[in-house]
């Protein structure tokens, strides 16, 4: 289950909110050792604080296992504002058609399920939530600062990273920015991948976003 939280819904989910923050904190400063800035046992930056979209992924349960950030392009983003030097010289993104997103992060079981090529079945959740809540705001395409790892996840996945430029290692991670397309081809395949039956944001929640 994916629950997509707006700036006016903050308070509601304020509890998913730092269990989302904690799960930052695992994945990106103890588990890949980034250079992040946190809070007690919460992963938290500058850019949490321009009012953007989460999408958090929920267990059964309502455990949560992952997470993502969204932001308009319009505004200050990572990659005009942190990682520059990843354009080579090319104008960032900034259109009312392209949000960027960040601080993707998985954190499940080893024996979580999968999808297709042995990726979890919530990073597929995530990953179609990105493209439905890309839909419902009629954008054509996101753009992110991710690691080659994750660029390859993507291409596993069939959403393949359309490059701006070469990778260039950041810290220590060898980091590349491109766009993801957002259509209902790259939806339809990414439920099929995932075994996705069906939206994973659901019908109120997308209008309400829109």
């Amino acid at each position: 289950m994916i629950q997509l939280i707006t700036p006016p819904a903050y308070g509601e989910f304020s509890s998913t909110l730092v269990e989302m923050h904690r799960l930052r904190n695992r994945v990106f400063k103890l588990r890949l050792a980034w250079d992040v800035q946190t809070s007690g046992d919460m992963e938290v930056d500058d850019y949490d604080a321009l009012g953007p979209v989460y999408l958090v992924q929920m267990s059964h349960s309502g455990q949560v296992q992952g997470s993502v950030r969204l932001l308009p392009t319009l505004g200050p983003t990572m990659l005009r504002d942190t990682f520059p030097a990843l354009l080579e010289g090319q104008s960032a993104p900034s259109a009312c058609q392209i949000w960027e997103s960040s601080r993707f992060a998985i954190d499940v079981a080893v024996d979580a399920p999968k999808g297709d090529h042995g990726i979890t079945r919530a990073a597929y959740e995530l990953f179609a939530g990105m493209v439905e809540f890309g839909l419902s705001r009629q954008l054509t395409d996101i753009v992110t600062v991710t690691d080659v790892r994750m660029e390859r996840i993507l291409r596993r996945a069939g959403w393949s990273l359309r490059r701006i430029g070469k990778p260039s290692t950041i810290g220590n991670t060898l980091a590349v920015a491109g766009y993801l397309k957002i259509s209902r081809d790259a939806l339809l395949g990414l439920r099929k991948a995932g075994d996705l039956p069906a939206p994973v944001l659901w019908t109120p929640v997308i209008c309400a976003a829109a």
